[in-house]
């Protein structure tokens, strides 16, 4: 359950408001905190640009009244937006490339949506394509194109930084999120950085990703079996803003896999493998912080576990390493 304590409309008045809950592998001078995006309806972080951004752009006029939204989504964001459409009158098509989670692709269509897969090979740069490619055959569709609108990262400026800012009495030292469309990182970083100038920010990829050349590192390209996070084609990427963070930290599928065991097994944390990978870059930042290697402005970390490992058993998560399906 959520922090609401009335009877509420609509499902789109649970999305937000979600607990933050520490870490507990923190070490006690500099604890870990991490909001728990899995309570919003659609289960993730992506409820919130899903709201936000149908909301906004209805308002506007840019998305006609009973209108088509149709976006490139690995799934998270599809069920965001299917979760908001079906509320507010929209229809919805969602391009995904083969390769991600089955089980997202399902709620997708139960919640109403089209699901149209395009080759994995093309990433997601094949889906972004596709999907203008579908736009452009109807009159009253839109592509809100989470990768490249700023209502993603105004989405988490207005909402989720506020939440952790209040919930910690303005108290926190660093924010860690690894980066997808990167909207979290910079929309939460964003308003926190606001009140507190210091705050340190850590962008988080899995090893194999690209991020890290946006800051001149000359990092190996890979492929990776973390979901949600990391990018091979940073162009496509276009929230991202390299000035604005301290840090990009990569962390390797076999120890984000441990660590999705360890949260299960000692913190009873179902969370999936982006929340893991990061946990482990928060708890880094905290113990380097306590060490005295990196000065904050508060003794507190604050990180995003974005959803719940219940959408990826079809891939194996909790299984051995090698039977992990990325």
């Amino acid at each position: 359950m959520t922090t609401h304590g009335r009877p509420l409309d609509s499902v789109l008045d649970t999305i937000g408001e979600t607990p933050l809950v520490r870490v507990q592998a923190a070490p006690n001078d500099v604890p870990v905190y991490a909001k728990l995006e899995s309570f919003n309806p659609g289960a993730s972080v992506k409820d919130r640009i899903g709201l936000y951004m149908l909301e906004a752009m209805l308002e506007s006029g840019e998305l006609p009244a009973g209108g088509t939204v149709i976006e490139p989504t690995a799934g998270n964001t599809g069920i965001g937006f299917a979760v908001a459409a079906g509320q507010l009158g929209v229809d919805a098509v969602f391009v995904v490339p083969e390769r991600f989670s089955v089980e997202k692709q399902t709620l997708m269509d139960a919640l109403g949506a089209e699901v149209i897969n395009t080759p994995t090979e093309d990433g997601m740069g094949g889906a972004i394509q596709r999907a203008h490619e579908l736009a452009e055959e109807l009159d009253d569709a839109v592509v809100p194109q989470q990768f490249s609108n700023p209502l993603n990262v105004e989405a988490h400026y207005e909402l989720t930084g506020p939440e952790i800012h209040d919930a910690l009495d303005g108290e926190v030292g660093a924010v860690v999120a690894g980066c997808g469309t990167a909207g979290t990182l910079m929309g939460t970083g964003r308003y926190l950085r606001e009140h507190a100038p210091d705050l340190h920010v850590t962008a988080v990829e899995p090893s194999g990703s690209l991020y890290s050349r946006m800051l001149g590192r000359d990092v190996e390209e890979g492929s990776y079996k973390t979901e949600g996070i990391g990018t091979h084609d940073p162009a496509t990427n276009e929230l991202f803003d390299p000035e604005f963070v301290d840090d990009v930290v990569q962390i390797p599928d076999r120890d984000t896999h441990a660590e999705m065991q360890r949260l299960a097994r000692e913190e009873g944390q179902l969370v999936a493998s982006s929340s893991a990978a990061n946990s482990l870059a928060a708890l880094d930042v905290a113990e380097r912080a306590a060490a005295g290697e990196i000065d904050l402005p508060h003794d507190c970390v604050v990180t995003v576990f974005p959803d719940s490992s219940e959408r990826y058993l079809s891939k194996g998560v909790y299984g051995d390493y090698e039977e992990w399906e990325g």
